[in-house]
This record gives structure tokens, C-alpha cells and sequence, in this order.
């Protein structure tokens, strides 16, 4: 059967099924797809299944139909159905979990004026953080951690580098230094940075961030999960102790469709107003 013939089968339930003995869901998707169409059919599907996410048929943390049901059930080739997923990956609508399948999106608010660490702000919603170390070595500073931390040439840190996970899905690839003379062995972090700090009793005290937008290279996007190209935010982070030394720079790439940073403002003192 041709793609073209097999599109118009998506308009209904395979033959012989009764409508009890599909998913609702699946149901949902047959439905918005019914009717003529020029729209090229990834596109369609992508449109189909983006309406169904906005009327909250499926919703944030509700995983899809994997691409072979997807592909059964419409009667789309499997290409089609994968570009239309990848569409909706790139749109921030829908992430993919490595070895667990696709899921809708669910955007995190990160207050910009809370410094905390990935592990405190995933516990505090509830998820479980965790790590994929890349490396973690005791090193001497590059140049720009250097000017970061106010070290020397001979000074050494501690570099560690890993993709930050929230209940098994990666969300950002951070490389975190601090001075060697605050925390002595990488081996001293378990989770969270934060904590091994504040066992040498050298917890930040407040911290400066610069946040740029960027586009992920191929090593990220492979680490991410996420097609290459896709929006990063960026983040420089310096954290200092109470009496101002520098204590944490950290160069972080947050996914951009799973990431709001968000700033609360206050106007300034206008004076009388007319």
C-alpha cells in the first residue's frame, strides 16, 4: 500500500477493531487526523499531535505512542512519523529519554535570584537528580578560571564535568571548578557540589550568572539527547563566600525547550506621580 493509501486509513481505527479496543489517546490521534489535507504528512502528524498537547489530551510527563505504534496506527511510513517527532523535539514540545521513549515536555522555571544547586532545585520539585560524570580531575587552572577564581599559575582545582540528569532525563552539561584549596578531592562529591562544600564549610553565599542563548554541537546534542542544533542557554556562574573569595565557576548548557530562567523586577523610585 502506498503511503498516500495508508494516509486515508489513519482516518479511523484499523478494520475489525472495535473503538473500546484502541487507547483513547490513540483514538484522540485518528481523530485529528481525519479529513483531507495537502499538508505534507509529517507536518500533519506534527500539527495533529502539538493540538493534542495544547487541548490537554495528553499532558506535561504523558508519554507518546512509540514511532512503530505511531507508524501502525496512522499508516505513515516510520520516516515520516520520526520526522514528525524530531519536529516536535526541536519545538521543546515533546523530549526524548534515552532508553525510556518520548515524552511531553514540561518547562522548569529557574528563579534567576535563588543561587542553589541543580540537586537542591530538582529535589525541591519533587524529581530525583543525578549525574553521568565525564571527568572529574584535580588540575591545574585554565586562564579563564584563573581570572574567575583569582588564582595562580601554580595553583591547582578541582574540574568536573557531567551531564545533570532529573529522573533519568538530561537536561544540562555543566563543568564546575573550584579551588583545591577549598575542596581537596574530587572524590569528595557524590551528587551535589554544594553539599561536599559545605562539609569544608565553604557554602556560596551569593554568585553572578551570564546567560547567553547558543546552539548545541554534535558532542552535546549526543549527550543531551536532543537532534543537533538545538537552543542552549548558555550560563557562567561565579559564587563567592561570605568575606568575598571566590569559591565556584561553573560553565553550564542548559536545554532551551525544558528551561525558563526567570527574574522577578521591581520598578525604580519614580517619585510623585501626576
Amino acid at each position: 500500500m502506498s503511503e498516500a493509501a495508508a494516509g486515508r486509513s489513519a482516518r479511523r481505527p484499523r478494520e475489525g477493531a472495535a473503538d473500546g479496543a484502541v487507547p483513547a489517546k490513540q483514538q484522540a490521534i485518528v481523530r485529528a487526523l481525519a479529513g483531507d489535507d495537502p499538508t505534507p504528512r509529517y507536518l500533519r502528524l506534527a500539527g495533529a499531535l502539538a493540538r493534542l498537547i495544547e487541548t490537554e489530551v495528553f499532558l506535561p510527563g504523558d508519554a507518546v505512542p512509540s514511532e512503530r505504534d505511531l507508524a501502525q496506527l496512522t499508516g505513515y511510513a516510520r520516516v515520516t512519523v520520526r520526522n514528525a517527532i524530531d519536529e516536535l523535539i526541536r519545538s521543546g514540545t515533546l523530549s526524548r529519554r534515552h532508553g525510556s521513549g518520548t515524552f511531553v515536555a514540561s518547562r522548569i522555571e529557574q528563579p534567576l535570584s535563588v543561587l542553589a544547586s541543580f540537586s537542591a532545585d530538582i529535589e525541591s520539585r519533587g524529581g530525583q537528580p543525578g549525574s553521568i560524570w565525564l571527568s572529574r580531575e584535580l588540575a591545574r587552572p585554565k586562564p579563564q578560571e584563573s581570572m574567575a577564581l583569582g588564582l595562580g599559575a601554580t595553583d591547582s582545582v578541582i574540574r568536573l564535568t557531567r551531564v545533570r540528569t532529573a529522573d533519568g532525563e538530561p537536561l544540562a552539561i555543566e563543568c564546575a571548578v573550584v579551588p583545591a584549596a577549598i575542596l581537596p578531592s574530587p572524590d569528595l562529591i557524590d551528587t551535589s557540589l554544594y553539599a561536599a562544600l559545605a562539609t569544608q564549610g565553604a557554602v556560596p553565599a551569593h554568585g553572578v550568572q551570564r546567560i547567553h542563548a547558543g546552539l548545541a554541537t554534535l558532542e552535546e546534542a549526543r549527550h543531551l539527547g536532543i537532534p543537533p542544533g538545538s537552543a542552549l542557554l548558555r550560563i557562567e556562574r561565579r559564587a563567592f563566600l561570605g568575606n568575598g573569595k571566590p569559591v565556584e565557576f561553573t560553565v553550564s548548557a542548559y536545554r532551551g525547550d525544558r528551561y525558563d530562567f526567570v527574574a522577578t523586577l521591581r520598578g525604580e523610585a519614580m517619585g510623585p506621580q501626576p
